[in-house]
């Protein structure tokens, strides 16, 4: 399901209205990477809250993501446990703080909710293992599969000078 509408739930204030629903889950591209959700559609918990200022929304669902680690571009994969909220004023007036980005024409968009939920969920790299050493930036090896070192590249002569002046100090 991409969109809910929101037509057919009637709520006078304090009521809630929840419900199970598949959400599709596009795949991400981050970093220039394409990340696949598996599987693409996951069973969520919609549930629709009437206050007397307004509307909250929430959405709950576990998410799989599948791609490339950030540092040795092997297979990574992030569980994702997903609970957002959302809440739309019933007179938000110009402050965008009492609106949703997600509702419009009474549509609730849950594809484009679910994926950015799951974007603020990840961690700041997705890595195969957290001890993941990457590659190695002289002659691009797994470092997780062949661990070496390079001898000390020459300097070049033009930072022969440099290197004197640091010697003296």
């Amino acid at each position: 399901m991409k969109s809910f509408s929101l037509r057919s739930v009637k709520l006078r204030s304090g009521e809630e209205y929840r419900d199970g629903v598949e959400l599709e889950l596009a795949p991400l591209e981050l970093a220039g990477q394409r990340y696949l959700f598996v599987p693409a559609e996951v069973p969520a918990e919609l549930a629709i809250s009437r206050a007397s200022t307004g509307r909250v929304f929430q959405l709950a669902f576990q998410a799989r993501l599948h791609g490339p680690c950030m540092r040795c571009l092997a297979d990574a994969v992030v569980d994702a446990t997903i609970d957002t909220r959302e809440y739309q004023a019933t007179n938000p007036g110009l402050d965008e703080e009492l609106t949703t980005p997600y509702l419009a024409d009474d549509n609730l968009d849950l594809a484009s909710w679910g994926r950015d939920a799951v974007i603020l969920a990840l961690p700041d790299k997705i890595l195969c293992r957290p001890e993941c050493a990457g590659l190695c930036p002289v002659c691009g090896l797994d470092l997780n599969v062949e661990p070496h070192e390079h001898e000390e590249e020459p300097v070049d002569s033009r930072w022969g000078a440099l290197a004197e002046l640091r010697d003296r100090l």
